[in-house]
């Protein structure tokens, strides 16, 4: 059972950013910084990667924990309310980002996927990875 009344759960649900959340940008004005030029929510890119280098066919995924399944098959267990909901609906998301990622890399696109958490605390660690990939792939 909800401990929120529909109003309040429906305004809380209405907050959730897909795009431009807090790490992205985090990312994205790191990034900026070293002097790397990209572009955000390429729609034109299979799956709308939150930042594209087309250059050198790379696609980073800023993914949050919940609504992406991190460690799901443990995470899965502490959803109480609305379960009937939110298990398939994180599932499917789960199920999409794998078939994004197989068409990408299909495509030749290399993928990164970055859990929020990881950028919030290992931001440095995140940067390097990318600088990692588009020094191997300008080669």
């Amino acid at each position: 059972m909800d401990n929120l009344t529909p109003e309040q759960r429906s305004r809380n649900m209405q907050a959730i950013k897909s795009t431009a959340t807090k790490d992205e940008v985090r990312l994205a004005k790191a990034l900026w910084k070293l002097g790397y030029r990209y572009r955000k929510n390429n729609k034109k890119i299979f799956g709308r990667p939150d930042i594209t280098f087309a250059k050198y066919k790379i696609a980073i995924f800023v993914d949050s924990e919940f609504f992406h399944g991190k460690d799901w098959e443990t995470q899965q267990l502490r959803i109480k309310s609305n379960r009937d909901y939110w298990i398939p609906k994180i599932e499917r998301n789960i199920q999409r980002d794998e078939e994004v990622n197989a068409f990408l890399i299909s495509q030749n696109w290399t993928v990164l996927r970055f859990w929020s958490k990881d950028i919030e605390k290992n931001l440095e660690v995140c940067l390097a990875k990318i600088e990692g990939t588009i020094m191997l792939l300008s080669i």
